[in-house]
């Protein structure tokens, strides 16, 4: 076993009996007097060296050595639990999700051992994994505001997520999905006359998002079906649906309804308990989950129309409001997309031309008439039962 001592400050080096290098720091004294011996160890007597010199730098720099050993794990559940009540519940979950996929690589690694090629490595692996490239974009940003915060505190001397490279984009980027012309007509057609055929086509004949119509109250629906008002959306908070505020700023809107579906407005509100739609307990909203089930099957009871995500009734109908010949604009402001540059020119849409967007819609996709082809009795179950005037059928107006 080879054993030297070293000038000052370098250490004591030594070759241990299994093979690595171990360098011996004497770094001053604890509460008790005793001295602090700090250890490095290394294939080689240079990577020893390296890991010796960046300790003495760090704490040069005036860098936290001890915090830079925290393993990520733990920094990452401080960084978030610091993090999310600046954050909406559901953006909360949608981070808790990501942070299991960190944690689960990175795990109880120390944060000053995690460097630019670990970063690489952890996105290559999602890629071969399949992952989209907007998974791997969440990923990365999410790594990167937690090490961001590491390095801020001095626990590391540099952010690894700054200096990883970018992996090139994949090709052919997949579009968003959405139903065609003839699909949209047929779901007009022959979807029940239920809650759920009224939902949804409710969503394809206003763009509204699922967690802003299952968050609907009677209040919220213009008394004739033609405004529904978008003051707040489900918010899912460990798995269980609650009511918060929308997905921005921008979503909080006054959305007009065509009036080829505002009999559907009508229906929905008028039996509606405290929501459109109810979970198994009174007076709370649905889970979004209970609601796609609902829906897929909707959609399987009719051939030639694919089963795409209820989100794609949104993607929907911007697409044939477009191919309507509805401007951008107009369509945003309608839908509540955010867009920081145009909100203020949002805001200033006039209403006759957002009437006449609904109107080339409601002409475009007619379907049933309500006023002479009423909806067949609604589906047994909570929250269904329609008040006497609507059990005729008295949708007009």
């Amino acid at each position: 076993m080879s054993k030297g001592r070293r000038s000052n400050g370098e250490g004591t080096l030594r070759l241990r009996a299994d093979g690595r290098w171990e360098c011996t720091l004497m770094d001053g004294y604890d509460n008790d007097g005793r001295r602090v011996l700090k250890s490095f160890y290394g294939k080689s007597q240079k990577q020893v060296k390296e890991k010796l010199k960046r300790y003495l730098a760090d704490k040069e720099a005036g860098i936290d050595t001890a915090g830079g050993e925290t393993p990520f794990s733990d920094w990452a559940d401080f960084w978030f639990e610091g993090h999310k009540d600046n954050i909406a519940p559901t953006t909360q979950e949608n981070y808790r999700y990501t942070l299991r996929i960190l944690t689960g690589y990175f795990g109880r690694r120390h944060l000053n051992s995690i460097k630019p090629y670990d970063i690489e490595a952890f996105m290559r692996k999602l890629r071969n994994d399949g992952r989209s490239d907007s998974y791997l974009a969440k990923c990365k940003a999410l790594m990167f505001q937690i090490m961001n915060k590491a390095e801020g505190n001095d626990l590391i001397r540099k952010n690894p997520v700054r200096f990883a490279e970018k992996l090139r984009r994949l090709p052919h980027k997949k579009g968003k999905d959405s139903f065609t012309a003839e699909e949209v007509q047929k779901m007009f057609d022959e979807l029940p006359e239920n809650r759920i055929g009224w939902c949804i086509r409710l969503m394809l004949g206003t763009g509204m998002r699922t967690q802003e119509l299952l968050a609907l109250e009677p209040r919220h629906i213009a008394e004739d079906g033609s405004l529904i008002q978008i003051r707040q959306a489900i918010n899912m908070d460990k798995g269980k649906a609650k009511i918060g505020t929308p997905k921005s700023e921008d979503s909080y809107r006054d959305v007009p309804v065509p009036e080829n579906v505002r009999y559907c407005a009508r229906l929905l509100r008028d039996g509606a308990g405290t929501y459109i739609w109810e979970g198994k307990v009174p007076g709370t909203p649905v889970n979004p989950s209970t609601f796609r089930h609902n829906y897929t099957k909707a959609l399987q009871s009719l051939e030639t129309v694919r089963v795409l995500s209820p989100h794609s009734c949104r993607h929907t109908y911007v697409s044939q409001m477009q191919a309507l010949g509805v401007d951008l604009d107009t369509i945003k402001s309608m839908v509540g997309h955010a867009d920081i540059d145009m909100t203020q020119h949002y805001l200033h849409v006039q209403q006759p031309i957002r009437q006449d967007a609904i109107d080339r819609f409601a002409k475009a996709f007619g379907g049933k008439n309500p006023e002479t082809e009423p909806p067949e009795p609604p589906e047994s179950g909570k929250n269904i039962a329609l008040p006497i005037a609507f059990s005729a059928y008295n949708v007009g107006g």
